[in-house]
Formats: structure tokens, C-alpha cells, sequence
């Protein structure tokens, strides 16, 4: 049979496949690139895939790289950043511990219905030349030797068709045709499940409190704008709204904790939330919201031994890596990806040898996933804290905008040179990082805080240097300038970090963590870079 040839191959016509197929004909209009999808288009809007929430790399992604931000800002809704609440067994959410943002930060992010996003995405590929054939069942995958080019069988209900390609990238989730091909699979303990359902309509927290005062707290006050993460011991909660007149809600739960045998049924997960969150409970009962869909998925988090080959193959999106949906960063994990993918396939195109690139973006996409991990694993039983989490989740942030977010935003996550000059400052935050999740593990040991009904709201907007991270990530700056600036934002994290030893330790001085102490020189200036509120000290 012969086979149709192509420049490149997709398999996988969803979120990954299409920005890499879009990103791709951007960079050069002469490839020629097939995807190959299993799913019919169009596909519903609301019901159709989690994954809704974007953060800063993968907003910038979308937006910036592929052009998209027009179609975000009319189709989507603007998100008002992460919001949580510690509010697990508790009938008066607007009374517990809050954490987020009063007004919205200068960065924007959007809450994106996965199944309007992708039609879009894949009627501008046939819009843009790209050959997206959907419905389509892979049947087989030989990869060819040396120069040889590899070859795809499909059946796109007109019998077996093949496809011959220099480029072959697996971007089919989950069903990782290639992964599952080469053996590249690679399980993690991060033993964490999920449940999610989405419901007709727009589940507002505006419906928790009577208190004028305590919708005053935003300005404007939509906090159903948010990924709402609803935070008890060993899971969280999440509420993120859709354009399409939907809300996706998700429990996301420590299977040593909260069994995914407790949630696997929308029945099940109704009862568990009336136990864990009965305010968010009593809404979801409301006849408006309609259940539209349920899904459960064991143990979500995994890894790839090997995601870029010098024999012209590679791997993205959830076919590759997947950490955990906790600060959304599956986008991330794409943008990052693909811009590797694309890089390489523009060097391979221009005659320049690849293997070494591919083994460097190798080694970096596994360290930043790595990286990621740390913020997950084992942590899950902080997240019942309201003294701990909060400072936890600003140390997180301060963490990504401090490196990886301005790396890529920049364009100069694929700059051996920018890399290698910066690779001392990604080292140390990296190594502070480390040594800031064990110590905020043991002070959870060591704390039982838990959930209070406090009616402290903990406003990242007004943390001047929080809010001028997150500002500063569009800055154009040349080479030396943007250096200067991830050295100091490096050396916040040290300055932070020694502020959260200092004050712990003031209420805890028995915790050790001689790891976290024995990193950090850095002197208080006099000025705390956190409220005491932040560490709710006063008990």
C-alpha cells in the first residue's frame, strides 16, 4: 500500500497535538504536517475534558505564541486567579481562612471549556493548511532507522490508510500510542486519584455569605471568576467555571487518605462532599445545576523515561509527563514541550545534527518536572493546615514567577547560552526549594492548626514585591539585564525562606531542618516580606 508522505505526523489531535500543529506552520508554512485524531470534530463544549485552568506560561502560550488572545477573551472567562479556602467540615466557608487575590493581577490567565478551545483550534489548523483528519482509529507505528522514514496505519472509516513522515509525535494523552510502543512509561509514588463531574450553570461562592462586608473583600467581587480550591486534610476541591454556562468541580484526594472507593460514583462523591465541604455540597443539589458528566481517574501522575529522540521522534502533553493538577500546569508542561519539539524540528530541517539538543531538552523537561513534583509529593497532608498551606502556596508561587515562568516567557527557554549563564541561580532555587517542602512538611508534623473559622482573608495583591513578580513576567529585557533579574528574584526566594525559618521557629524552635538553615546566609533587612497574619502565629 502506499503511504501518503508528510514532514511531520501528530497523533493526537487534541490540546497538545493542535497548538504543536499550529506552532509548527507558524514558525515554517512550508512543513507539512498531518494530525491523526480519534475523536470526530466538532466535540461538545462543557462535557468533554478537565484540564480548564490556565496559569502564566501556558496563558502566555496560548495567547502570545499562538496568537490566540482574542479568541480567549471572547470565548472564555478571565481568570481571577487561585483562590483557596481551609474550609473542610465547615458550614461557614465565608468565616474560614481565605487565600487569593482582591483584584486581579496584572498577568492574565484564563478559565478555557476545553471543547470550545480545541474546535477552535483545530478549524484553524484546516484553516491554515494542516491536514486534520479526525475520527480516526491508529491501527500501527513503524519507526524507521537512520534516515528512513517512519510510518503510521490508520482507519478513518474509508479502510486502512498509511502515512509516511521524517517527524513522528505522539500527542494522544493518555493512549500513548508511541509511549506504549517503546516502552518509555515510568510510574511515580505520588499516589493521588481524582473524581470530577461539570453541571449546568455558573456555581457562585457569592452564595456562601449574607455579608456585605465580606463581598466586599474583592473588587469586583467574582470570586466564581477563580479556581476555587475548597482545602481539607489529604485532598482540595477545585470549582472552575466555564464560558459555555457550565462548572467543572473535581475532588482530588491522597488515596492513603481519602480512597478513591469513596468517590468513584457521582452518588459517592456527593455524599463525601457533604461530609467535607456541605456548603459547596448544598449548592451543587440545586435543580439549576444539572449533572452533565462524571469521570474518576486512579492514580493520574506519571512519567516518561524518554520524550525527544536524534531519530526524529518525540513525545508531548499527557502522553509524556503529568505532575498534578493542583496549580494547573498541565498547559505549562505543553507550551514547554512543544517549543522544544519545534526547535528541534526547524534544526533538523536546516541540516544541523539534533541528538545533542534532543538530550539536553530531555534532561530540562524532566528537571522542571521534577522540580514540579516536589511541590506535590508527600505534601498532601498539609493541606489541611490554614497556617501552613498559606505560606506554602506563596512560597510555590514565588518559586515558578521567580525562574521557570520568566525563562519561557521570555523566549529563552530553548538559549543553551542564557541557560548555561543562569545555571548556578537555577541550581540554588532549586536546591532552596527542596529543602523549603521538607521544612514545611515537618512544621505541619509539628502543627495542629488545622482548619478555624478565623475570618482572615490573606490578600496576595497587596504583597508588593508578589504583585511586581507577576507584573515584571512581560518585561522585554536584553540578555544581562534578565540575567540581574532571575539572580534577584533568586535571592528573594533566599530572603523569603529565611523569613519563614525565622518566624517558625520563633513559635517551633525544636524543628531541626538543619538542611533549610545551612543554605541560607541571608540577613532580616527590617522590612518582613509577609504579615505575622500570614503565619497565624496567634492562636
Amino acid at each position: 500500500m502506499a503511504a501518503d508522505a508528510r514532514d511531520v505526523v501528530i497523533l493526537g489531535g487534541g490540546l497538545a497535538g493542535l497548538t504543536l500543529a499550529l506552532q509548527l506552520r507558524q514558525q515554517d508554512p512550508a512543513v507539512t504536517i498531518r494530525v491523526i485524531e480519534r475523536r470526530t470534530h466538532p466535540v461538545p463544549e462543557a462535557a468533554f475534558k478537565v484540564g480548564e485552568s490556565t496559569v502564566e506560561i501556558g496563558a502566555h502560550y496560548f495567547a502570545n505564541v499562538l496568537g490566540l488572545r482574542d479568541h480567549l477573551n471572547e470565548a472564555h472567562i478571565r481568570k481571577f486567579g487561585f483562590r483557596f479556602f481551609f474550609s473542610d467540615r465547615s458550614d461557614n466557608i465565608d468565616r474560614c481562612t481565605e487565600l487569593g487575590v482582591s483584584r486581579l493581577l496584572p498577568t492574565p490567565s484564563w478559565q478555557i471549556d476545553r471543547g470550545r478551545f480545541e474546535n477552535h483550534l483545530g478549524e484553524l489548523a484546516r484553516a491554515r493548511g494542516i491536514e486534520f483528519i479526525d475520527g480516526a482509529t491508529v491501527r500501527g507505528i513503524d519507526l524507521g532507522e537512520g534516515d528512513a522514514p517512519h510510518r503510521v496505519r490508520y482507519d478513518a472509516g474509508n479502510g486502512e490508510q498509511q502515512a509516511e513522515s521524517r517527524w513522528l509525535i505522539d500527542a494522544a494523552g493518555r493512549a500513548g500510542l508511541l509511549k506504549r510502543k517503546l516502552g518509555v512509561a515510568q510510574a511515580n509514588a505520588h499516589d493521588v486519584n481524582s473524581a470530577w463531574w461539570r453541571v449546568e450553570g455558573i456555581v457562585d461562592p457569592a452564595q456562601w455569605s449574607d455579608d456585605a462586608t465580606w463581598h466586599a473583600r474583592c473588587d469586583p467581587p467574582d470570586r466564581w471568576r477563580s479556581t476555587n480550591h475548597l482545602c481539607g486534610p489529604g485532598y482540595w476541591v477545585w470549582m472552575i467555571p466555564l464560558a459555555s454556562n457550565a462548572h467543572s468541580i473535581g475532588i482530588v484526594a491522597d488515596e492513603a487518605l481519602h480512597p478513591l472507593a469513596t468517590i468513584n460514583s457521582h452518588d459517592k462523591a456527593m455524599a463525601w462532599l457533604r461530609d467535607h465541604q456541605p456548603r459547596l455540597a448544598t449548592l451543587l443539589e440545586r435543580p439549576e445545576h444539572a449533572l452533565l458528566d462524571f469521570m474518576f481517574m486512579r492514580h493520574f501522575s506519571h512519567g516518561c523515561t524518554q520524550l525527544y529522540s536524534g531519530q526524529r521522534w518525540a513525545i508531548t502533553g499527557e502522553a509524556g509527563l503529568f505532575a498534578d493538577p493542583y496549580y494547573s500546569p498541565g498547559s505549562d508542561f505543553i507550551a514547554i514541550s512543544n517549543t522544544f519539539i519545534v526547535d528541534l524540528i526547524a534544526k533538523d530541517r536546516a541540516g544541523q545534527p539534533i541528538g545533542a539538543h534532543a538530550a539536553l531538552y530531555q534532561q530540562l523537561l524532566r528537571s522542571f518536572y521534577d522540580n514540579t513534583m516536589t511541590l506535590y509529593e508527600g505534601q498532601y497532608a498539609l493541606f489541611g493546615n490554614a497556617r501552613v498551606m498559606p505560606v506554602k502556596v506563596i512560597w510555590d508561587y514565588t518559586y515558578y514567577w521567580a525562574v521557570l515562568a520568566p525563562l519561557y516567557i521570555s523566549g529563552r527557554i530553548t538559549s543553551l547560552s542564557m541557560l548555561g549563564r543562569l545555571r548556578a541561580q537555577f541550581e540554588r532555587a532549586s536546591s532552596l526549594n527542596v529543602a523549603m517542602q521538607r521544612f514545611l512538611r515537618e512544621w505541619s508534623e509539628r502543627d495542629d492548626f488545622g482548619i478555624r473559622e478565623d475570618d482572615r482573608l490573606l490578600d496576595q495583591y497587596i504583597i508588593d514585591w508578589f504583585h511586581e513578580m507577576n507584573r515584571a513576567l512581560g518585561d522585554v529585557q536584553d540578555d544581562d539585564v534578565f540575567a540581574e533579574r532571575i539572580a534577584a528574584n533568586v535571592a528573594r526566594m533566599g530572603c523569603l525562606a529565611t523569613e519563614i525559618l525565622e518566624q517558625v521557629r520563633g513559635k517551633h524552635p525544636c524543628i531541626e531542618n538543619a538542611g533549610l538553615a545551612a543554605m541560607l546566609d541571608e540577613v532580616s533587612n527590617g522590612k518582613p516580606m509577609l504579615s505575622p497574619t500570614w503565619y497565624a502565629l496567634a492562636d
